[in-house]
This record gives C-alpha cells, sequence and structure tokens, in this order.
C-alpha cells in the first residue's frame, strides 16, 4: 500500500511540475515579447515596477522566471538595480496566485480543462491558437497531478508512519529548512506551497508549521535566480541578491513577528479563509504583500546591500574592443524572453564599428595614413569574428523556446548580421585602395575628393537612420531612408558621370579613375546595405502577417 500511495504521490508531482513547467513556457512564448516590452516601459520607478511584477509574475504563473528574466534585462544594461527591486518585490506577490488557484478546488476539472486544450490543438490550425491551447492543457496537467496528489494524501491519512513523521514536524526552524530545500530542489515555491496546501488540508501538517515552511520557501525561489546570475556580470549578480535579501530580511521580520504574535497571526489570516487550504494559500499571500509594505520603502537599502556584497565593477568591454561579446555568449544570463534583445545590442555595436571603419577608411584613402590603413583591417578581422558569433548565437537560439514574436524576427536578423558585416568588407576595399594610391604615387583631384566627401555624408546618414529603425523599432525615419537611398543613386550615377568627362578631358590618370569608380560604386552598395537593414524587421512582420492571413 505504501509503495503505491508513493509511486501515485510521485507520478502526480512529476505531472504538477510538467503541468506547471508547459503552462509557463507556453505563456512566455505566447505574450513574451509583450510583456518584455511592457517591463521596459513601466519601470522607470519601483512603484510601477513592483505593479508590472505583481502582474507579470501572476501570468506566467513563476517568481523564479520574472526574476531570470530581470536578471538578464539588468545584465543587458536595460534596467537599473533600483527599477529591478520594483519588479522583484512584486514578482514575489504575483507568485502568491498559483496557491490561490489551487486553494479553489478546481482539480475537479481538470480532465474537462485537459480535454479543451487537446480538442484545440487537433483541430484547430491556426498558430496563436495552438499556442494558447498549449497553456490550457498545462493548466489542466498541473491541476491534473494535483488531483492525483490529493487523492493518495487521503489514504496517507491512515499510515501511522506518515502521520507520525509529519506531526513530529513542530520545530519552526526545522520546518523552515525542509521549505527552503524542497523550493531550491524543485526550482519553484508555488509548487512547494501547494503540496503544503494539500497537507494542511488533509490535515497531516500543523497550520502554524506551515507558515514556517512558506517562509522557508520564500528564500528557496532565490535559488533560480541566483545560478542565473553565477554565469552574469556583477550588476546580474546584485540584482539576484536583491531578490535574495528581500526574502531573508522578510523572513526574519516574520520569525520575529510570529515568536511574540503567532497566535494573533493565524487569527487575523482565519478571517479571510474558509479552510485550511485556504488558509494557506492566504497566509503565502499575506506574508508576502507584509514584507513589500514593510521593505518597500527601504528598497535602495537592500540595493546598497547587494552592491556591498558584491563590490567592484565589470570590466568594460567598448564597442571597439576586439573579439568579445559584450550583451550575448556564453559569459552573459541566459533567458529566452530577452535573448532577441541582446543580439539587436550586439548588432547595434557591429554597426557602430562597421560606420566607424567605413570612415576610417574613406579619410586613409584622402590622407594615406599608414595607421589608420593598418586599423581598418584590424576591426574588420573584429567584424568577422562578430559575425560568426552572432550568427552561431542566432542558430543556438532558434532552438530554444522563444516567444513566438521573437522567433520571426529571426530570419531578419541573420540579413542584418550579414548586410553589416558586407558594410564592413567595403570598409576593407576603401583601405585597399588607399594603399594602392599610397604604393603608386596617384592622386585625386580637389574635386574628386569633395564629391567623394558630399557621398560619404549622404551614406553616413543613412546608415545613421536604418541603425536607429532596427534598433529602436522606430519607423519614422523610414521615409527618410527611402528618400536617401533614391538620393545616393542619383549622386553615384552624376558622379560616375563626370568621373568620365574628366578623364576625357584628361584631368586624372585612369588608374586614379578605376579607384575613384569602384568607391563610388562601393558606397551606394553600402547605402543598399542599409536600407536592408531598416526595412529587415518591417519586412519580416510583413511576411508574418502573410503567412498568418493564408493559415487563416
Amino acid at each position: 500500500m505504501i509503495t503505491n500511495i508513493v509511486l501515485s504521490m510521485a507520478g502526480g508531482l512529476g505531472l504538477f511540475l510538467f503541468g506547471m513547467r508547459v503552462m509557463s513556457d507556453s505563456i512566455e512564448k505566447v505574450a513574451g515579447a509583450r510583456l518584455r516590452r511592457v517591463l521596459e516601459i513601466f519601470t522607470t520607478n519601483r512603484f510601477t515596477g513592483m505593479l508590472v511584477g505583481i502582474v507579470f509574475t501572476g501570468i506566467i504563473q513563476s517568481s523564479s522566471a520574472c526574476t531570470a528574466m530581470v536578471v538578464s534585462f539588468v545584465n543587458a544594461g536595460l534596467m537599473n538595480l533600483f527599477q529591478a527591486a520594483g519588479v522583484i518585490f512584486g514578482a514575489n506577490i504575483g507568485t502568491t496566485i498559483t496557491s490561490q488557484l489551487v486553494s479553489f478546488h478546481l482539480s475537479a476539472y481538470a480532465p474537462v480543462i485537459l480535454l479543451l486544450g487537446v480538442l484545440l490543438a487537433m483541430f484547430v490550425k491556426k498558430e496563436q491558437i495552438n499556442k494558447f491551447a498549449d497553456i490550457i492543457i498545462g493548466f489542466g496537467v498541473l491541476f491534473l497531478g494535483l488531483s492525483t496528489m490529493s487523492d493518495n494524501m487521503e489514504s496517507m491519512t491512515e499510515i501511522d508512519a506518515v502521520n507520525n513523521l509529519l506531526g513530529s514536524l513542530h520545530n519552526p526552524f526545522m520546518a523552515t529548512l525542509v521549505g527552503l530545500a524542497l523550493t531550491f530542489v524543485i526550482q519553484s515555491s508555488s509548487v512547494t506551497v501547494s503540496i503544503v496546501l494539500l497537507l494542511a488540508q488533509q490535515e497531516l501538517l500543523p497550520l502554524n508549521i506551515t507558515l514556517y515552511i512558506i517562509l522557508g520557501c520564500n528564500i528557496g525561489s532565490c535559488g533560480t535566480a541566483m545560478i542565473a546570475s553565477l554565469a552574469g556580470k556583477k550588476e546580474a549578480k546584485r540584482a539576484a541578491l536583491i531578490h535574495f535579501w528581500f526574502n531573508v530580511i522578510g523572513t526574519v521580520l516574520l520569525y520575529l513577528l510570529l515568536f511574540v504574535a503567532e497566535k494573533q497571526v493565524m487569527d487575523l489570516i482565519w478571517v479571510f479563509s474558509g479552510d485550511k487550504g485556504r488558509f494557506v494559500a492566504n497566509a503565502h499571500t499575506m506574508i508576502k504583500i507584509f514584507q513589500v509594505i514593510v521593505l518597500f520603502p527601504f528598497s535602495s537599502l537592500i540595493v546598497k546591500l547587494a552592491c556591498w556584497c558584491v563590490p567592484g565593477e565589470d570590466r568594460k568591454v567598448g564597442y571597439r574592443e576586439s573579439y568579445q561579446l559584450k550583451y550575448i555568449g556564453d559569459k552573459v544570463v541566459f533567458n529566452p524572453a530577452t535573448a532577441v534583445v541582446g543580439v539587436i545590442k550586439e548588432l547595434d555595436r557591429m554597426a557602430s564599428l562597421a560606420s566607424e571603419n567605413l570612415n576610417r577608411a574613406m579619410n586613409a584613402l584622402i590622407t594615406l595614413d599608414e595607421e589608420d590603413i593598418e586599423e581598418v583591417y584590424e576591426v574588420e578581422k573584429n567584424i568577422n569574428f562578430l559575425n560568426h558569433a552572432i550568427t552561431d548565437y542566432l542558430v543556438k537560439i532558434n532552438q530554444t523556446t522563444l516567444p513566438i514574436e521573437d522567433l520571426k524576427s529571426l530570419g531578419a536578423l541573420f540579413h542584418v548580421v550579414n548586410d553589416i558585416e558586407r558594410i564592413g568588407d567595403h570598409a576593407e576595399n576603401v583601405a585597399d585602395a588607399a594603399r594602392q594610391r599610397k604604393e603608386s604615387g596617384m592622386s585625386f583631384s580637389k574635386e574628386a575628393q569633395k564629391e567623394l566627401g558630399e557621398m560619404l555624408d549622404m551614406v553616413n546618414r543613412i546608415i545613421e537612420y536604418s541603425i536607429a529603425s532596427f534598433v529602436k523599432g522606430d519607423e519614422s525615419h523610414i521615409k527618410d531612408v527611402i528618400s536617401l537611398e533614391d538620393a545616393v543613386d542619383e549622386k553615384e550615377k552624376k558622379l560616375q558621370k563626370m568621373h568620365v568627362q574628366r578623364l576625357t578631358r584628361g584631368e586624372c590618370t585612369p588608374e586614379a579613375g578605376m579607384i575613384f569608380s569602384d568607391i563610388v560604386s562601393g558606397l551606394e552598395r553600402v547605402a543598399d546595405h542599409a536600407t536592408n537593414i531598416a526595412f529587415a524587421i518591417v519586412n519580416a512582420e510583413k511576411e508574418a502577417e502573410t503567412t498568418t492571413s493564408f493559415n487563416q
């Protein structure tokens, strides 16, 4: 009998964990990109950040996932520690939604919920509906596992050994350690509290002890973010420590409160609770709300404490630094919801390198400065490194559970990497021309130099507008890009015509004329690559809309 109960409990727990994972991952796929934008926009101050943290975690049903995302935001420089503190505080309240749902006895509807999700997945072909079906299936499996565990816990009440074991758990400190250890292993305080809730419903745990287990769960839930931050920068480690210190300090305060007024606290929770399951769920929520109310005014001090624990600054990786990734890669915190954001920031850095190198090469073409020529070649090697490293990373993340919107943009990102690398190649071509001109002693007329300068200014502007459109998603410069691209085409034709006229008048040598013609053609192709960059995401969105319409 005991063996059957243990096996059934293990199966129920497995279903519960799997359902939680499927539901959380599916929600991130469907809404991850939108939730990310909400995090970016509405976390300008700690209070709105806290509200966003509550809603965000309530939706994805995982404070660990929310905190890990915040850590990756901080790591990428998209959020500072004070903003992160507000979101982390809110996430601690939002995570209590799961136990509240469990306490409402939804397990009886698990088969119906699961059947609905399966029917939608099997018979509806729309991609968005299929993703929502995954959420429903995860929700159904979660409560099916919960139902399995609940049924077996009723049988456990008849086993004296189990009653004696759980009944002996009367030491608050031991109860806290049990909650901490279980949550650290399971990586979800929501799951641990849900199990505690079921045990309390079957009278296998004293209600006062459930409070201390919940406090242990709070600290154990910090494990995911702490582990995620190990690969990150110091700011990421500090963000994880904010979560850790919030829960540790909050637990100490609750310990002191329970030490002097345990009965009064339990009476207060009972006012809002109709049964023992509701008591545990409400205790979880009220403990978190209490911690946030008490600690929110001192969030700046918690941030300073985290900074004190991780002193010093990271060595800054400038955009010109060679053979290093700054925002993505093995040394950066990985989170599916922010992976594409990191790629875009790395591409921005790569584009700055390519643009600066083009200008350096054009300057070397006129001044014949050997140091500039050599630096063009060195920077081009760095651009090639970034090209391969970013491409490899895109291939890697394409195999993960990215949000749907981010998956749609991956193809465009591959094209953007290639276009930026081609701009770098053109800079190298100009450096080759500068070296050829220096070795042969050929000269450019003042008129030719002026014309090249004018065309370079136009190309610089189109690169600037294109990168801004791509990085910021700002389409306000799209018309400027189109206009400039047309103007560059016309300029190229005009300069080629004037160049032929100079040749026929004998005002320049054929060798110098060939270099001039190649440079002008190269600048026109740079403008084409810049235009491709500006339209990369826009075209990807249109293709996605066309695909969706076709599927419908």
